[in-house]
């Protein structure tokens, strides 16, 4: 996860032109968003753009952009925070690319409309956060047989929910996609486990799961767009 994000920071920085670009964290692993913002003041910032390197909204959001602004309130730093990744149809784009590249890495013959789609993603307690996610797999709706979601935790249907309602539809082929940005231990782990246990339960053998969303040129191009239009914003309030 932390290569990934390096990788992504560098691209922004080369293709934005800014002086500075890094990432944190708000939980778990450091750096955590003090050290985060402490690092942007050391640079020479006067001013940091925060984007909240997020899918949809939810408390995790809310509770990043609360800390951010208090920090450098506490540290005199202005500062301009973005929206999170959600409602653009960059997002259905980067799932279409996962999927037209999985199908041909394991030869999937299927049309597009021949083919079943689960979309995974983490689960959030926050409504939002659920409409967030509905708005971005209802965008791929037309564009194969059928297109159902489920969630690691936090929400329903689960996994395994998911899978049996998948199944049950009879498809000819089952096309996993875990909706993530990075390769945590979600995407090493859990989100294995669960689906090889679901797919192992019912005897069904043509499913594939396709990439996380990772390091990619059109998220980049997302997130120095986000950027840009927060600081366009405080131009026009300053």
């Amino acid at each position: 996860m932390r290569d990934e994000l390096k990788q992504v920071c560098s691209i922004v920085e080369r293709k934005a032109g800014y002086h500075y670009s890094d990432f944190c964290f708000l939980e778990v692993i450091p750096p955590f968003i003090d050290e985060g913002i402490r690092k942007c003041r050391d640079s020479g910032a006067e001013c940091i753009t925060v984007v909240p390197y997020f899918l949809y909204p939810g408390m995790k959001l809310k509770e990043s952009v609360t800390q951010c602004a208090r920090i450098c309130h506490l540290r005199k730093l202005k500062m301009v925070i973005t929206k999170p990744l959600s409602y653009h149809s960059v997002m259905a784009r980067l799932i279409i690319d996962r999927i037209t590249a999985l199908k041909k890495e394991k030869g999937i013959v299927y049309t597009d409309l021949e083919c079943d789609v689960l979309i995974i993603g983490h689960g959030s307690s926050d409504k939002n956060a659920r409409d967030a996610f509905r708005y971005t797999v209802n965008e791929l709706s037309s564009l194969y047989r059928a297109v159902r979601f489920c969630f690691l935790e936090l929400d329903e249907p689960g996994i395994r929910q998911g899978i049996e309602s998948a199944l049950n539809s009879k498809p000819k082929v089952l096309i996993l996609m875990p909706y993530f940005l990075h390769k945590g231990v979600h995407i090493k782990r859990d989100v294995i486990v669960e689906v090889n246990e679901a797919v192992k339960k019912y005897g069904f053998e043509n499913a594939f799961m396709a990439r996380h969303l990772g390091v990619d040129e059109n998220l980049v191009n997302l997130l120095i767009e986000r950027a840009r239009e927060a600081e366009q914003r405080r131009i026009g309030f300053a």
